[in-house]
């Protein structure tokens, strides 16, 4: 079945999102669901995407591939659902790859930069979020052209996410003739750094990039700290910020890449709807994740009301590359050779730490 030819006959609009909402990175999944909910249960109480409701269907994969294999099965097969939207991670999303290019079903707006959902481009999925290449971009600039540093050890999650991202930070540092001090590796969904901290204490380091998750990182930080290792600590937006500074125990100098601006700060228009329509979910902590949820909605959404004779794949993909979206700085924009709708990093440092 070429799922690029479907057509909505019901009349609700289902869309499937696997990600972890249990495990060690059980919040982003939790929190970029909330924020896309929160934004479709207010489309549907003003009559959804064209008359149709917006229903979305959460399963929990444990950031494990085998398991968004299965859910993915799932919603395809049992759920019959319209689009997978809002998964959660690369090895995931690489785990399926093989799905999306068979079917051909939309995937829209995963949480993760990795090139190969961006290059070569495929007809049926649609990045919102800036890349991992241009992420490594803006972090190597800093810490070479701001800090001055040379000595820089990768830490990387022993995976598709840490090879894409590894091959992105190397492709930068090369351009400096710069190559890592330390390379080292740890294994996906745990927290053991004994074996970091070792190869972290036989080099003089100014800087370590982490690839990985929050509590990695968040541990992998403190025990630095008991062992006197005193470096600039990085990572990608995949790590969430907000979930690493809150585990800290020490003033320890950390910086980490965003794709989306700090809630508290933000003055797009739709940053304004967002807090009153989390604030009348009963949400009062507000965060990236969730803000990158519920414009990832607000994207889907305006897209699909587009296709108002019919909602197919077909029209879907068409409107999306047609579509853009100014709100002050936000600008968003696909095209036909361009499948990725925001270009713009945002620097982040801990409090406390005296950066940049």
């Amino acid at each position: 079945m070429c799922f690029s030819t479907t057509v909505l006959a019901n009349t609700k609009v289902k869309l499937g999102m696997s990600n972890a909402t249990a495990g060690p990175v059980a919040s982003l999944g939790a929190e970029l669901y909330l924020g896309s909910q929160t934004y479709f249960e207010q489309l549907n109480l003003q009559g959804g995407i064209n008359g149709k409701q917006v229903e979305l269907l959460s399963l929990n994969d444990n950031y494990e591939p085998k398991l968004t294999v299965i859910n993915t099965r799932t919603f395809i097969e049992q759920e019959q659902i319209f689009a997978l939207f809002g998964y959660v991670g690369t090895p995931t999303s690489y785990a399926i790859f093989p799905i999306l290019k068979k079917t051909g079903i939309p995937y829209l707006m995963p949480f993760t930069g990795a090139d190969f959902l961006r290059r070569p481009i495929q007809e049926n999925i649609f990045n919102l979020r800036a890349s991992y290449l241009q992420e490594a971009q803006t972090q190597i600039d800093y810490l070479i052209n701001k800090k001055r540093y040379k000595n820089i050890a990768l830490v990387i999650q022993a995976d598709e996410f840490g090879l894409a991202a590894q091959r992105a930070l190397n492709k930068e540092l090369s351009r400096y003739n710069i190559t890592p001090v330390v390379n080292a590796r740890y294994q996906r969904n745990t927290r053991d750094m004994s074996h970091v901290i070792k190869k972290l204490q036989t080099k003089p380091i100014d800087a370590v990039i982490f690839i990985g998750t929050y509590e990695p990182f968040s541990h992998l930080i403190n025990t630095a700290a008991q062992e006197k290792i005193d470096v600039l600590f990085t990572s990608l937006s995949f790590i969430a910020s907000h979930e690493v500074y809150s585990r800290l125990k020490y003033n320890s100098r950390v910086m980490i890449t965003e794709v989306f601006p700090d809630p508290s700060e933000c003055r797009w228009t739709i940053c304004q709807r967002f807090k009153n329509d989390m604030t009348k979910a009963g949400v009062n902590k507000l965060n990236r994740v969730q803000l990158e949820g519920y414009i990832n909605a607000h994207v889907f959404s305006e897209v699909a009301k587009r296709c108002e004779q019919e909602l197919s794949h077909a029209c879907l993909i068409k409107q999306f590359e047609q579509y853009s979206f100014k709100d002050k700085d936000l600008d968003i924009k696909f095209s036909d050779n361009n499948h990725q709708g925001l270009q713009k990093i945002y620097l982040s440092f801990s409090p406390g730490a005296l950066l940049p």
